[in-house]
């Protein structure tokens, strides 16, 4: 996946003074390789919506909302709810993205999102039955860029988890005629906490939760969904740049490190409790 436009010129010419201060240990922005910009979490940002969060992520803002529906469950999966999840990039978001249906990014960045949660057993999908093999709950993640700074795929997977933590799931009741929602609800029920964390690789350096000119400028992106502090559910390469092993699994040390530093935070604003 790249979520990021063709490089430019100014990319280029980008590029060679991001390489520079590389060997400086410093970045363009002035961080450090191991961190983040500043991260603001805005829960139930949407009032229409079952749950939702607003994550700023240094400039890169994107909002997560989730809805609740009931359905028939698959035909494979009777005993199991349904997650869906789906990405837009809003075209005031940035200037390389258009109108229209969701493109190739877009679809890549929910299926990203959707590993991670789906891989990890974030959601007790059995605990979203509500008769077996006729009807069950439905929820669905949406994922909307408002502003891409860099790092969508962090921002997004810590919005969806944050949105998913303060999910208020409505009641619904069997009655004669299928089934009737009730006026009470009950906490959306998470197993695990999945969250991302994204590198761009620069020669022998990952360089965390790289910001859009880094982006533009390296084209190389390298992402791992963590959960339980040390468990990889997703991972993946974007872009051109080779890998060693030696990367990968300093990329994993760094990405454990930092699974803590975000879960921390997602407790400390109450967003997650102790359960």
């Amino acid at each position: 996946m790249s979520v990021t436009p063709q490089r430019s010129v100014i990319s280029r010419i980008l590029m060679e003074d991001i390489k520079r201060l590389a060997e400086q240990g410093k970045r363009v922005d002035g961080r450090s390789f191991k961190e983040y910009r500043p991260i603001n979490v805005i829960t139930d940002y949407a009032k229409k919506a079952d749950g939702s969060a607003l994550v700023e992520l240094g400039t890169t803002k994107v909002l997560v909302g989730v809805k609740i529906q009931v359905g028939t469950p698959f035909s494979d999966t009777p005993d199991k709810g349904i997650l869906t999840v789906n990405a837009e990039f809003l075209p005031l978001a940035s200037e390389s993205f258009e109108p229209g249906p969701p493109n190739e990014d877009a679809i890549s960045l929910a299926r990203y999102v959707d590993r991670g949660l789906r891989e990890s057993d974030a959601l007790d999908f059995s605990s979203l039955v509500i008769s077996p093999g006729e009807w069950v709950y439905m929820v669905m993640v949406d994922v909307y860029v408002l502003d891409h700074g860099g790092n969508l795929i962090d921002a997004s997977t810590l919005a969806a988890l944050s949105a998913l933590a303060t999910t208020k799931l409505p009641i619904y009741e069997l009655t004669d005629n299928g089934v009737e929602k009730t006026d009470e609800t009950r906490p959306l029920r998470l197993t695990h906490k999945p969250l991302s964390i994204t590198f761009a690789v620069l020669g022998d350096n990952l360089l965390l939760d790289p910001n859009i000119n880094e982006e533009n400028a390296i084209g190389t992106l390298l992402s791992y969904t963590i959960f339980n502090n040390e468990h990889i559910c997703a991972c993946q390469k974007f872009g051109p740049n080779p890998l060693s092993l030696d990367m990968i699994l300093e990329g994993f040390e760094t990405a454990c490190e930092k699974y803590k530093t975000l879960l921390d935070l997602l407790y400390r604003e109450g967003i997650l409790n102790g359960e």
